[in-house]
C-alpha cells in the first residue's frame, strides 16, 4: 500500500488543518496523489497537550466525514511526540503510546531550540522505547538546524529510523531544508517519506513539485 505514516489532518486539534472542511480537502487531494492510506499523528507538546482520548474524538469525526464523502483511504491514528518534559516522560510511564504500524513512534525535537528538551537526553528517550520492542522514528531531522551529522548517524547506528518530508523535498521550508533532506536521501539514511501534512499551502507545494516531474514513490 501507498501509505503516509505523519500528517496533521485532523482538524482543530494543532497547527494543522483548523476545519472538518480543510481536513475532508487535505484528504481528498491526497488520494488524488495515490495514497491509500493517511496515519494521522498529531502534535502532543507542552502546547498542544492531546491525549489518546482527544485524539480518538477527532479522528472518529474525520474517518465519519471521509467515508460520507466516499473518498476511498483508509485513516489510522498514532501522535507525533515531542521530546519535552511537560508531556513526553509521563506518557512513557503511563504506557500511553499509539504506535505506527504497531511498530514505530515518531519522537520529535523542537524545531528551534534544543533547549526545550529540558534534561531529556534523547539517545537515552530513544532506548527507553527500544527496549519496549517499538521502533523511535526521527522525523524531518533536515529541519533542526542545531544537529549534527554525527548526532544523527549515532542515532542510526543505535536503531533510530529517518523520516524525511515531501514537503521539504518541494521548498515548503526553504533550499537549505531542501538540500539537506536530498543528501540525507542520498546518503541511505532515509527509512521513510512522509508528507507531514498540515494545510494547503503544503498541498500547492508539493502538487507543484509532482507537477514538475517528481514522484512520490521513486525516491
Amino acid at each position: 500500500m501507498k501509505i503516509d505514516i505523519h500528517s496533521h489532518i485532523l482538524p482543530g486539534i494543532d497547527d494543522g488543518a483548523r476545519t472538518l472542511e480543510e481536513s475532508v480537502q487535505l484528504v481528498s487531494e491526497m488520494a488524488k496523489w495515490g495514497f491509500e492510506r493517511i496515519t494521522c499523528t498529531p502534535h502532543i507538546t507542552k502546547k498542544f497537550r492531546n491525549t489518546q482520548e482527544s485524539i480518538r474524538e477527532k479522528f472518529d469525526i474525520l474517518s465519519d466525514a471521509v467515508i460520507s464523502n466516499g473518498l476511498d483511504i483508509e485513516l489510522r491514528m498514532s501522535a507525533e511526540y515531542r521530546l519535552n518534559p511537560e508531556t513526553w516522560p509521563e506518557i512513557l510511564a503511563q504506557n500511553q503510546l499509539m504506535p505506527i504500524e504497531d511498530q514505530y513512534i515518531l519522537m520529535e525535537f523542537p524545531i528551534n531550540d534544543p533547549s526545550e528538551m529540558g534534561g531529556l537526553i534523547p539517545m537515552e528517550e530513544f532506548l527507553k522505547v527500544i527496549s519496549l520492542g517499538l521502533t523511535p522514528v526521527l522525523p524531518h531531522p533536515e529541519r533542526y538546524f542545531y544537529l549534527s551529522h554525527d548526532e544523527l548517524l549515532g542515532y542510526v547506528d543505535a536503531g533510530v529510523k529517518i523520516q524525511s518530508n515531501y514537503g521539504s523535498l518541494a521548498g515548503v521550508y526553504g533550499a537549505e531544508v531542501r538540500e539537506r533532506a536530498q543528501s540525507l536521501i542520498n546518503e541511505d539514511i532515509v527509512s521513510f517519506l512522509a508528507s507531514d501534512m498540515h494545510n494547503m499551502l503544503y498541498i500547492k507545494t508539493i502538487g507543484d513539485w509532482l507537477h514538475s516531474g517528481n514522484s512520490l514513490w521513486d525516491i
